[in-house]
This record gives C-alpha cells, sequence and structure tokens, in this order.
C-alpha cells in the first residue's frame, strides 16, 4: 500500500474517532480504511489505536504519529496548491530573448508597465541577435523578427514586420533618386549582414511576382542601429524595418523609397516552447505585447 494513502487514512480516523466516518470522508470503504491501518501498525511495529468496542482512542505513540502526520499532509495540501496557483496566477522567473535594437527601442519601455500589472513576475531578459534555441538555453519566450523557419516552437504574430527602402534627402541630392530596383545597381547601398540575402533585396512585381535585386555597397553591418546612423550621414540607402526609422520618416530626415514594390510579408512573432503554451506568466506576457503592438503598431502610424 502507498505510504501516503496509510497515513492519511490513520490521520483521518484519529481526527474523526470512527473508521466509518473516515471512510465517508475518503469515499472508500470501512473495511478498506481498517486494512490501510491495520497495515501501518505493522509496518510501524507499533499500536497506534485503543481499540473497544465503544470507543476509539490513540495511544501515546499514536499520539506522537498524529502530530507528525498531520503536518506531512498539510505541507502536501500547501505544496499542491501552491502548485495549482502556480498554473493559474502569472509567477515566477521569465526568461525572455530579443534582438538587440527592437529590445531596447520597444521592449524596454513597456518592461515598467508589465512589472507593474504582474508584481510576482520576475524577468530575465537577453538581448542580441543572434538566433537563440529556446529549449536548449531555458528561455521561456523569445520575440522574433522576419520570415519564421519551421522550428516546432508555437508562434504568435505580435505586428508587421514593415520595411522601408530609405536614405537622406541629401544622399538623394547628391546621386539621383532611384524610381525603380533595378536603379539600385547605381547606388551604394548599406548592407545588413546578420542575414543570409543581406546583398539581395527582394521586391514584388505589380502582378505579385517575387524578385530580387544584388546590391553593393563598401558598408556591411551586422546591427540596425549603425546602418540607420550611416543612412542618416549620407552614406547610402538602406533597407530598414520601420519600426527602426519610423520617427526619422515623419520627421523628413529619411525618404520612403519603392514602397509601392517592396516585398512585404515578414512579421514580429513571440515564440514559445509546447511546454509553455499554457503558462499564464509565458501568456500574460505575450498578451501584453500584442495589446500595445497589434496589426499597425504605434511606429506605423509615425512612417
Amino acid at each position: 500500500m502507498d505510504r501516503l494513502d496509510t497515513m492519511e487514512a490513520f490521520v483521518r480516523v484519529a481526527e474523526s474517532r470512527s473508521f466509518s466516518a473516515a471512510a465517508r470522508r475518503l469515499g472508500l470503504s470501512k473495511s478498506v480504511i481498517s486494512r490501510q491501518v491495520s497495515a501501518l501498525e505493522a509496518q510501524l511495529g507499533a499500536r497506534l489505536f485503543h481499540r473497544t468496542t465503544r470507543s476509539l482512542s490513540l495511544t501515546e505513540v499514536g499520539i506522537a504519529y498524529f502530530d507528525r502526520c498531520s503536518r506531512i499532509l498539510a505541507d502536501i495540501e500547501e505544496a499542491n496548491l501552491s502548485i495549482s496557483q502556480l498554473q493559474t496566477a502569472p509567477r515566477g522567473k521569465l526568461r525572455v530573448n530579443a534582438p538587440m535594437t527592437f529590445g531596447v527601442l520597444h521592449l524596454a519601455p513597456l518592461l515598467p508597465e508589465f512589472m507593474r500589472l504582474f508584481p510576482d513576475i520576475e524577468i530575465e531578459m537577453e538581448m542580441n541577435d543572434r538566433r537563440v534555441n529556446l529549449v536548449d538555453e531555458g528561455f521561456d519566450v523569445a520575440v522574433r523578427i522576419g520570415r519564421l523557419e519551421d522550428s516546432g516552437l508555437i508562434a504568435r504574430q505580435l505586428a508587421p514586420a514593415r520595411l522601408v527602402v530609405c536614405a537622406t534627402p541629401t544622399y538623394l541630392e547628391r546621386h539621383g533618386t532611384p524610381t525603380s530596383p533595378a536603379d539600385l545597381a547605381q547606388h551604394q547601398c548599406l548592407i545588413y549582414s546578420n542575414r543570409s540575402s543581406g546583398a539581395e533585396w527582394r521586391f514584388r512585381d505589380p502582378d505579385g511576382r517575387r524578385w530580387s535585386v544584388s546590391v553593393e555597397g563598401r558598408l556591411k553591418v551586422n546591427n540596425g542601429d549603425v546602418l540607420r546612423m550611416a543612412a542618416l550621414g549620407h552614406v547610402g540607402i538602406a533597407i530598414l524595418p520601420s519600426f527602426i526609422v519610423g520617427r526619422d520618416l515623419q520627421a523628413g530626415t529619411l525618404v520612403s523609397l519603392l514602397a509601392d514594390a517592396l516585398d512585404q510579408d515578414a512579421a514580429i512573432h513571440a515564440v514559445y516552447p509546447h511546454n509553455r503554451h499554457l503558462s499564464p506568466k509565458v501568456r500574460a506576457f505575450v498578451d501584453f505585447l500584442a495589446q500595445h503592438f497589434g496589426p499597425r503598431p504605434y511606429w506605423d502610424l509615425v512612417a
């Protein structure tokens, strides 16, 4: 017999001073409860109850054992309750991975509000531009930008990832304005090297067919902030997400080019392993981001 089952049978008999009452409480037969208590006494090598035809009382050993068993069962009940609450209330450590630029510009400003709304969640965030393995590296959720690979992760779209071909008015005055993607071959293009297709800029013709243009330039870099600064410095033409350059476009310091021709089918997603699917802390974080970004995120309202 299971030791915890026999301990619980003993405690319920001791509390009610009745095998019949304990059996009703546990939903078992009186004979089963009697066998469990007898088995427990045999295991312990001690009598726990004084039994007569009219009364049932604890022995001295039984009193001491009842005190210990009651505490053990109470601790188990409390542990089970805490796990149940953990499954329903957002709490615990949340390990998040996010791209550096997006994390600094758009996640960091939201963290104070999220932490105020969910005071029982502790956040550990790692920001970098490499593709981490969530399961192997122990992340609960990651923000990923672009086309998703078939990784077996659960994904939820948070916002579109709109790309913008852009340059400063000064650069365009000096070198001319491209009117078609083919014209980019005559320009200095700023290349994002952290993507395999960095020197291949994708476009879509009026019939929806996709095609790409090979671009060249003197600057290749794996960080969008550096590309933005180079574009603002009149070095060349960049292709950047609107979440980086939205305010520059609004201010007129950068000008959007070839907008109707760009291939736009990427998005910003929250991804998480299947075993995190029902975690309240992950659900709370993803819902919070989706609510603040959405199909028309604020950075596109200024672009």
